[in-house]
């Protein structure tokens, strides 16, 4: 029988997809699935390698299907040693690592439910995620084991090498019984501590529905070697960069510790990876370091998610990796509806444009009313699901051949003197300067006309005022005579959240901040 898994083309991923065919890929059915199962254990064949971790140290940590599969059995016979049962929670605040690994697919293969959290939250942010999820254990190192304020009930496990080795008491087997719909991972989103996002709350189905991203998203296909550097405490590097790869027993890159652009360089060279997923932000620093002429790839297909890539650090990958750089659009809660389908020969790549929608999936652009937006005019981005239209909260439009494009999200409009402006294509015009590293633009208050566009700039050059014309010219020719930063502002840096996408929140609140204490 013919699995999706062998098609590559365009036309057959309409043709031959179908949600039933999805469970072809995997053992477990409608009634009994495990995900540590499916992407551990069903791979252990010698000492296959399932994980490459390139650490920003320079060193890397090679680890096996068998390894995991048998520290993730010793790890769950010891949760329920101390009493964790199904459905109990289990955070783990750790970088990739034989102890994340470890926790994270034990915690499943017992039925408890896996809590990966971000290694720089501080304890304000620790502390409103456990007490939102309430834990009966957190998993971490004994760095950050002094970030978690104590809670009554929470008992915190340092995950070190003598942790590990005194796991060996444990039997390296364990047969998961969780059913389909029992609940696997709580995963929150990236926010600010003081808004923090409910977590969404995923199924072992979950890594069903998740093929569709795998297949059209990122482009997987078994016999890939798949990196993607993002934290697996988000959506994009646990779902996307960890579960989907290895559930097809493809071998996966991650990576640990503070984000460096030649340090992923090397790891791409020296690993022979062919297939790289990746946020915006990793490949404007790959392009910004310099680096990328002296090391050699074997990359054939390349995705990105999270926010717009500017058409620079697109050309960049392009003339570098020799590969179109294709995008892959969802949020965690409505998983990817819109991609680029890397690797299948038969789709043209348009630059900065979403792609179209994944098979099986309806997507529009609707306006304030609910109807469908004509080619060319800015809407709300929408999903059928379950009967009805749920929106996306981000803007977009589509184009005559039915590709769809983003328009920010939907705070990030400017209107000024009754014009409505986009935040991304501002910025994306900014970001066309040869001097400028990164861009930010916002809408400010103006007397005369409601609002103006600011932008914030980060560049080695001077921001002196005749830099400040050559962006403002710059983006009036680029765009539209109206639609210039009126207001620019040099930084040494930008909010980013924890995802590392610009944090225009937090912009925002600074200049009302600002005007307040002016006033």
């Amino acid at each position: 029988m013919i699995k999706l898994t062998e098609y590559k083309s365009y036309a057959d991923a309409q043709a031959q997809f179908s949600t039933g065919r999805l469970w072809e890929l995997f053992d477990g059915d409608r009634q009994q699935l495990n995900i540590a199962h499916e992407c551990i254990d069903r791979h252990v064949d010698g000492e296959r390698t399932a994980v490459v971790v390139a650490q920003a140290s320079g060193e890397d940590e090679t680890l096996s299907f068998r390894q995991i599969a048998e520290d993730s059995s010793r790890f769950a016979h010891y949760l329920a040693d101390r009493g964790v049962k199904a459905g109990d929670r289990v955070a783990v605040m750790l970088e990739p690592s034989r102890a994340f690994y470890m926790a994270i697919f034990g915690t499943m293969k017992l039925g408890a439910i896996a809590v990966p959290l971000f290694t720089l939250f501080g304890p304000d942010g620790v502390r409103l995620r456990i007490d939102d999820c309430l834990p009966r254990l957190l998993v971490t190192n004994g760095e950050k084991a002094s970030l978690v304020p104590p809670k009554p009930g929470l008992e915190v496990v340092v995950a070190d090498q003598s942790f590990i080795a005194g796991l060996e008491r444990f039997a390296p087997h364990f047969t998961p019984a969780t059913r389909a719909d029992d609940l696997a991972i709580f995963q929150y989103t990236s926010g600010t501590t003081r808004e923090m996002p409910e977590a969404v709350k995923h199924t072992h189905r979950s890594i069903v529905t998740l093929m569709v991203a795998a297949l059209y998203g990122t482009g997987l296909r078994p016999g890939d070697r798949f990196i993607c550097p993002s934290s697996p405490a988000w959506g994009h590097g646990l779902w996307h960069g960890t579960l989907a790869p290895l559930a097809l027993g493809i071998t996966i890159g991650a990576y640990a510790g503070k984000f460096d652009a030649e340090r992923l360089l090397r790891a791409l060279q020296d690993h022979r990876f062919t297939n790289l997923s990746a946020a915006a932000t990793h490949y404007r620093m790959m392009r910004n370091s310099g680096a990328a002429p002296r090391y050699r790839y074997a990359l054939e297909k390349l995705s990105f998610t999270g926010e717009p890539v500017d058409d620079e650090t697109a050309s960049f990958v392009e003339s570098t990796f020799g590969a179109p750089l294709c995008s892959m659009y969802g949020t965690t809660e409505i998983g990817v509806i819109l991609a680029a389908y890397p690797g299948a020969p038969d789709f043209a790549v348009k630059r900065g444009s979403l792609g179209k929608p994944v098979p099986g999936c309806r997507v529009e652009v609707q306006d304030p009313s609910g109807k469908p937006c004509p080619p060319g005019v800015t809407g709300e981005i929408k999903v059928w699901r379950r009967n009805a239209w749920l929106p996306t909260k981000d803007l977009g439009r589509t184009d005559e051949d039915g590709y769809f494009y983003h328009g920010g999200r939907a705070d990030d409009v400017i209107i000024s003197a009754g014009w409505t402006m986009s935040a991304v294509e501002i910025e994306d015009a900014i970001l066309k300067h040869p001097d400028v590293r990164e861009a930010a633009a916002i809408g400010v208050p103006d007397p005369l006309r409601g609002q103006i566009v600011k932008a914030f700039v980060v560049s080695a050059r001077a921001g002196d005022e005749a830099f400040i014309r050559e962006i403002q010219d710059l983006v009036r020719s680029r765009l539209s005579q109206h639609e210039y930063p009126r207001l620019v502002a040099f930084a040494p840096e930008l909010p980013k959240t924890p995802a590392g996408k610009v944090n225009r929140k937090v912009l925002r609140a600074r200049e009302q901040g600002a005007a307040t204490e002016a006033a």
